[in-house]
């Protein structure tokens, strides 16, 4: 199920003796998980009522053991249990067959047990917020899923696409009385690579620097957090664009020293060389083009990012924005692969592309 069907689930009826949380994504789980404490728990007292436990440290006979367990003092219990991947067999045995089918006497038969006569008030959550749902985890994941098979009640947390990060960061900056353009959520929800968690963290910090009814713009990001990463993004694309080498390898030097994720960078660049690239082969001639020619229900090409795209194609022909795609691939599998520092990567991609 969908993390807004275990909210509407919960919400209208007693929740599930197990759940299987499943997915890399933090800011749904969490919210998921304050319902969850919430409804279990209500007002019982939280140091006797939840518990917080990993398999890597115990195993999973020990947390079925606890949730036999009555307790004196917490009549209704949450028993949150991280890194359930743990449990999985390793080795040869992770290798043979019958993953998910419960040994005799075996954790599963002892998970599969207590799913036929749970403890009353006891709500058990298996989480595995390792693995993505997709992508290079997804295999990872089925193994998981298929181990915990038993388990009927199980919850997906899938990364926030790009519209729907833009959405949360409206509701966000609605709800904390922030005015907030629409050039200023695209730049935000784009450099953080729709990171939901990380977008309610700037939102916060933002709502709390404008006050009440502040206005915020993509101008202004810059303005009031000239040295982060946010920011530094933005005028790398920006030096780029006009091919200012120097200025590059410096903003390059800033995001290493910051601590930036490259690829997320890299991911930016590619973005926009590609809407380049599409706009240069449809011959569209003006920001106004580009706007109306790319945007697409669900995913609108703002003012300020058709103006970039705009630059970026006229200061660059058509073979040096596929070269720098290529280039972009490149650099992409270097800073994954062994490599002596994300700088010297970096570094690299500058000077063939700005050079």
């Amino acid at each position: 199920m969908t993390p807004e069907q275990f909210l509407s689930q919960i919400k209208r009826h007693e929740p599930a003796p197990v759940y299987l949380f499943l997915g890399a994504e933090p800011y749904r789980r969490a919210s998921c998980r304050r319902a969850l404490t919430e409804r279990v728990i209500g007002g019982e007292d939280r140091q006797q009522a939840l518990t917080d436990c990993d398999l890597r440290e115990r195993t999973l006979t020990e947390v079925v053991d606890d949730a036999r367990s009555l307790s004196l003092f917490a009549p209704r219990r949450l028993i949150w249990v991280s890194s359930a991947e743990a449990a999985l067999p390793r080795g040869k045995a992770a290798t043979a067959p019958g993953d998910g089918e419960p040994a005799a006497g075996g954790p599963l038969a002892l998970l599969a047990g207590y799913l036929e006569r749970p403890s009353p008030g006891v709500v058990v959550v298996l989480d595995v917020s390792r693995y993505d749902l997709e992508g290079e985890d997804k295999a990872k994941l089925d193994r998981v899923r298929k181990f915990y098979a038993a388990i009927p009640a199980q919850v997906e947390f899938p990364r926030y696409s790009i519209q729907e990060a833009r959405q949360l960061a409206q509701q966000l900056s609605q709800a904390a009385g922030l005015a907030m353009d629409r050039d200023a959520i695209e730049w935000m929800v784009d450099s953080l690579g729709a990171d939901a968690m990380q977008i309610a963290s700037e939102i916060e910090k933002l709502s709390l620097y404008a006050g009440p009814g502040g206005k915020i713009s993509a101008q202004d990001l810059a303005t009031l957090v000239p040295d982060s990463s946010v920011s530094t993004i933005f005028s790398l694309v920006d030096a780029l664009g006009r091919r200012d080498r120097l200025l590059a390898l410096d903003l390059v030097d800033t995001l290493v020293r910051q601590g930036e994720y490259m690829p997320l960078a890299l991911n930016f660049l590619a973005s926009l060389f590609r809407l380049a690239l599409a706009a240069r082969e449809k011959g569209l001639r003006s920001a106004h083009d580009i706007q109306q020619a790319l945007s697409r229900p669900g995913r609108p090409v703002w003012r300020s990012k058709a103006e970039q795209i705009h630059q970026t194609a006229t200061t660059f022909t058509q073979a040096q924005l596929e070269k720098g795609l290529k280039e972009i691939y490149a650099t992409d599998w270097g800073l994954r692969d062994a490599r002596p520092s994300d700088r010297i990567v970096m570094e690299r991609f500058i000077l063939s592309l700005a050079g």
